[in-house]
C-alpha cells in the first residue's frame, strides 16, 4: 500500500521559523469579499489561459477590486519562487521549466480584457542564466504585437545572479514603466529580504534611466516592518537620486504566522504625511494609502503619471 503523500510545503524555507502574532487589522484596512461579475469574468479569463496572478499568489487586498474592473497583474515563469522573502507569500522552491507558449497567452488574454493598461511581473527565477529577462522581452512583444494600444508596465526581479546583459533584454523591449521594488528600508534588508541587495536594486533602477532616459520608472515600499520615518525619508532621497518617477507605499500585511510580524499599523494620516513628503522631493508620481500596492490603480496612475511629466516639460 502506497503511503499518502503529503501536500507541497509552501514555505518551506519558513517551517522552522517561530510562529509571530498577527494583529488585528484595524478598520481602515478591511475590503470586502471579492463577488462581482467582473471580478468572475476576470478571474475565468484568467483560468481559461492558464495564467497566474499575483494578486492571488501573493493575497492581496484589493483583488475584488481591480478584478471587477478587469484589472490583474499577471505572474510569468511560474509559481514557484527561488527565493524566500520573509514577507512574501509566493511559494518558494525549485520552478518549472518556462512555458514557452506563455507570453502568447499572455497576449491573449490582454487582448480578451480589453485592457489599456497591463501589469507583469514574475517571480525570482535565479536557476536561469538571464533570470527570466528574455522571457520577460517576449511577452512585452507579444503583448505589443496583438494589442499596440496597451500600454506595458513591468515590476521585474533583481537579475542579482543574472548574466551580463540580462536587464538590458528588457528595456530594449521598450515596456512604457519599469517597476521594481526596493520593498523596505536598507536596514531591514537581512532579515525581509536576505537574497537581495538594496544598493543593487537602486543601481538596477539607475540603470534603466541610463539605457533609456524617456522611460518611467517606479519602485515601491512597504510600511510597518519595523522601519522608521527618518528611514523612509531616505529612501525616498536614495530613489530620487537613481532618477525614479513613481513611489508606491504601502502597509505591510502578514501572510501567516510564519511570516514576517507586523510591526505596527500605520495610520492614514501618516501615509498623506509620506505622500506630502515625496513630492516635495521632487516625484512625478506617488502613491501612498494603506492599501497601495505596486500596480493598485496602475492605469489610471501611468495615465497622470505621463500628464505630470508634460507638464513638467510644459508641454500639457
Amino acid at each position: 500500500m502506497t503511503a499518502p503523500q503529503l501536500p507541497r510545503l509552501r514555505h518551506p524555507e519558513k517551517a522552522h521559523r517561530p510562529d509571530q502574532a498577527q494583529p488585528k487589522k484595524p478598520d481602515w484596512i478591511r475590503v470586502k469579499a471579492p463577488v462581482s461579475e467582473g471580478y468572475k469574468r476576470t478571474r475565468d479569463i484568467m483560468q481559461e489561459h492558464r495564467l497566474l496572478t499575483v494578486c492571488e499568489e501573493a493575497g492581496c487586498p484589493n483583488v475584488g477590486e481591480c478584478w471587477s474592473q478587469g484589472h490583474a497583474t499577471m505572474m510569468i515563469m511560474g509559481e514557484i519562487c527561488t527565493r524566500g522573502c520573509t514577507f512574501c507569500n509566493v511559494s518558494t522552491g525549485r520552478p518549472n521549466e518556462l512555458d514557452v507558449f506563455e507570453p502568447g497567452r499572455v497576449a491573449h488574454a490582454v487582448q480578451k480584457l480589453g485592457l489599456n493598461h497591463v501589469v507583469i511581473t514574475s517571480v525570482d527565477r535565479d536557476d536561469l542564466d538571464d533570470g527570466g529577462a528574455e522571457h520577460f522581452a517576449q511577452t512585452i512583444r507579444a503583448i505589443r504585437h496583438r494589442s499596440p494600444d496597451s500600454t506595458i508596465e513591468v515590476l521585474t526581479p533583481d537579475f542579482l545572479k543574472s548574466r551580463p546583459g540580462s536587464l538590458e533584454m528588457v528595456v530594449e523591449a521598450r515596456p512604457d514603466v519599469f517597476n521594481h521594488n526596493l520593498e523596505t528600508v536598507p536596514g531591514l534588508y537581512p532579515t525581509v529580504r536576505p537574497g537581495a541587495r538594496y544598493f543593487h536594486s537602486l543601481r538596477l533602477l539607475q540603470r534603466v534611466k541610463e539605457l533609456d532616459p524617456s522611460m518611467f520608472t517606479k519602485s515601491g515600499i512597504m510600511v510597518g516592518l519595523g522601519e522608521d520615518r527618518q528611514g523612509v525619508l531616505q529612501v525616498m532621497d536614495d530613489m530620487r537620486a537613481a532618477d525614479v518617477d513613481f513611489m508606491t507605499i504601502g502597509q505591510y500585511l502578514q501572510p501567516s504566522p510564519k511570516h514576517h510580524r507586523v510591526d505596527r499599523f500605520v495610520a492614514p494620516d501618516e501615509f498623506a504625511n509620506y505622500e506630502k513628503s515625496a513630492y516635495g522631493k521632487g516625484f512625478l508620481m506617488v502613491s501612498a494609502t494603506p492599501l497601495t500596492r505596486s500596480s493598485y490603480h496602475a492605469g489610471d496612475d501611468f495615465a497622470q503619471l505621463r500628464a505630470a511629466r508634460l507638464a513638467k516639460l510644459g508641454l500639457a
